[in-house]
């Protein structure tokens, strides 16, 4: 870095304070983030369009919050805020302004937040802001959302009949919110209702005249007789989810009373979008919108909203100059649904639990299995079965995986969480590197290399915090069963690193092909039929039961979560390790290799980069899609400056 910058006011060559290097240095690292996420270029002289680092949605700072500090500069023409990104592009009227506010605002905090929390804002200059036309998906197949459909008055009546005080109608405090059952008992245990245990009372009185209201519109065809009254305080949600086929009838109604919410909907082949139900008004799901996707509130205090609608139906639009963030309210819901009397034979097999039952005898058996479990019989145990074999196919390391590690300092104290065989051990002889397995086997193959490394599990690795220069953690994090114990394991890394240290991430991606582009995954000559997925089988996972299908190899992904078979081949170095267990591992009956089942969670696009957003001490600096990976490179902070 130069020691000498030139003054913008008087085009004088001035000697750089300590203060100041510090400053470029951080908007060095603004300047790159920008270059790969948007491929926007940012120029040494003055334009009337900035960068603002840290100053984004994603960062928790509103667009008023924003616009008060901006125009303090001089009118702003345009501020574009894109969804759950940590930057921001402001456009002034001329350049002067532009200049005054990035002589004035770069390295300076704001107020941000409910709290006043401070943030540093990192000011650059582009020539142009070239956004990428975004199109508002549409809503799911089936999925209709009828405004107003209860008066203000009505709606009172509603929310002051509830009786939160006694325990009558199975009323419950789950973790994410306070619930209350009507008419069956929806069971959080199995996602389902005994149908044989029908509580007494019935539906109450005062939701009559709306069942009566939505029979009438024909937005349902059966006069429902469950109810599940929930209350979600702001930051509380629930996960995505489907409810369970064979439990209730097509046509599921949820009224929402006392606040707006974005609710979250997903498609097996990873597609989401996010919706926007207004006060008072109705959710009515049927066909695909029911059976198919699935639908969650992400547990936050803010949604992002358009900023002009706020409180008005439809899809949460991409256009950035219109979004904003909107501060939740109390909100309740009352969710009507009719229970299934007999099998379901929908016309999606592939997340139908009736049609699944018919086609399960050949699926590894995986029910009741909590998270920790699920994993440690279709992660641990697999990997120290097939640790001889999958170490053989693992020679060649990946090419930016080895970028990264040769980009790093001189006697950097590197680790590798999940190191496997070892084979980045030994990449950079500069490093001081040390791995660790949750496989002994695996270790065991580091030793006989030569290489450091210890067994430990990533949620919980025996180093001291803030002593690594730079940590990697490369096709581990999928393995984990559910977003808390994947968010903690990047929790895991990032306590690991000193301060201004960095990590490397890699987890599989839903999106084997990416801009045109497949991955060396996919095979080019599978046929359509060979690309359906082979068995499927039930798996408890968080507080709902979700159907895991049995992936077909080197196809492309049909869900985020499955089972993904190794075909173990017996080598020498695989002999000693096998142990069959036959809750993984089956033979062919001809005599075949066994076959083993790995659990996954396949990233979509933008899911990575939100986990780590979670963390309030770490800035997300690269996110980028590799051979079929998505990736991101993270810093942990020196102070608030870095969020």
């Amino acid at each position: 870095m130069h020691p000498f910058t030139m003054d913008l006011n008087n085009g004088l060559r001035t000697k750089l304070s300590k203060e100041e290097k510090k400053l470029m240095k951080k908007q060095t690292k603004a300047k790159n983030v920008l270059l790969r996420h948007e491929g926007i270029k940012t120029v040494s002289h003055p334009s009337k369009n900035l960068v603002i680092a840290n100053g984004g949605l994603g960062n928790g700072v509103s667009r008023h919050q924003l616009l008060v500090v901006l125009e303090k500069y001089g009118p702003v023409e345009t501020l574009l805020m894109p969804p759950n990104k940590p930057y921001s592009f402001v456009t002034y009227r001329t350049t002067d302004e532009a200049a005054r506010a990035y002589s004035s605002l770069s390295g300076q905090e704001i107020a941000y937040g409910e709290c006043d929390q401070k943030v540093t804002l990192y000011l650059s200059f582009i020539e142009e802001v070239k956004v990428k036309d975004f199109v508002p998906p549409e809503f799911p197949p089936g999925l209709v959302i009828v405004e107003d459909f209860v008066s203000p008055e009505e709606e009172t009546t509603m929310l002051e009949s509830i009786d939160w005080t006694t325990e009558e109608n199975s009323q419950k405090s789950l973790k994410h919110r306070r619930v209350k059952h009507f008419g069956y008992e929806f069971r959080y245990d199995n996602n389902n209702v005994d149908k044989d245990l029908p509580l007494p009372g019935g539906l109450p009185d005062f939701c009559t005249a709306m069942l009566d209201k939505c029979l009438l519109q024909g937005l349902i065809k059966h006069l429902p007789d469950q109810l599940t009254i929930n209350q979600y305080e702001p930051g509380q949600g629930i996960p995505p989810h489907i409810d369970t086929h064979s439990a209730f009838e097509d046509g599921i109604i949820s009224l929402s009373l006392g606040a707006e919410i974005v609710m979250d909907f997903k498609h097996p082949n990873g597609f989401t979008t996010s919706v926007m139900l207004p006060r008072r008004s109705l959710l009515v799901m049927s066909g695909e919108s029911r059976y198919l996707w699935t639908h969650g509130i992400t547990p936050r205090k803010f949604d992002v909203v358009q900023v002009s609608e706020k409180n008005t139906i439809g899809t949460i639009c991409g256009n950035i100059e219109e979004l904003t963030l909107n501060k939740r309210g109390t909100r309740t819901s009352f969710t009507f649904r009719k229970v299934r009397q007999g099998l379901c034979n929908c016309a999606f097999p592939s997340v139908c639990d009736s049609q699944q039952v018919l086609n399960k005898d050949d699926s590894p058996s995986v029910i009741d299995l909590d998270p920790t479990n699920l994993e440690k019989e279709f992660v641990h145990k697999v990997y120290e079965d097939i640790a001889g074999h999958f170490s053989s196919t693992r020679h060649t390391p990946w090419p930016r995986v080895v970028d990264f590690l040769m980009s790093l300092p001189k006697g950097s104290l590197v680790a590798d969480v999940g190191c496997g065989n070892g084979k980045y051990l030994g990449i950079n002889k500069d490093l001081y590197m040390i791995g660790c397995d949750r496989s002994k086997n695996l270790v065991d193959i580091c030793g006989e290399k030569n290489f450091e490394a210890c067994v430990c599990d990533a949620l919980s690795v025996p180093f001291q915090s803030g002593s690594f220069d730079a940590c990697i953690s490369i096709a581990v994090i999928h393995h984990f069963a559910t977003e808390e114990r994947r968010l903690a394991a990047v929790g895991e890394l990032t306590r690991l690193l000193r301060a201004g240290g960095t990590a490397l991430i890699y987890v599989w991606a839903m999106e084997q092909e990416y801009k045109k582009n497949k991955s060396k995954y996919l095979k080019e000559n599978k046929t359509d039929k060979e690309k359906q997925i082979c068995k499927s089988t039930n798996v408890k996972k968080e507080d709902i039961n979700i159907t895991l299908p049995v992936h077909t190899n080197r196809t492309a992904f049909d869900s985020q979560d499955l089972l993904v078979p190794w075909h173990l081949k017996i080598t020498s170095q695989a002999k000693d390790t096998v142990t069959s267990n036959p809750l993984e591992c089956k033979e062919n009956q001809k005599g075949a290799s066994p076959v083993f089942h790995r659990y996954y969670h396949v990233f979509c696009e933008g899911e990575l980069e939100a986990l780590c957003n979670h963390l309030p001490n770490i800035t997300t600096m690269q996110s980028y899609h590799d051979q079929g990976n998505w990736c991101v490179i993270v810093q942990k902070s020196h102070d608030l400056d870095d969020h």
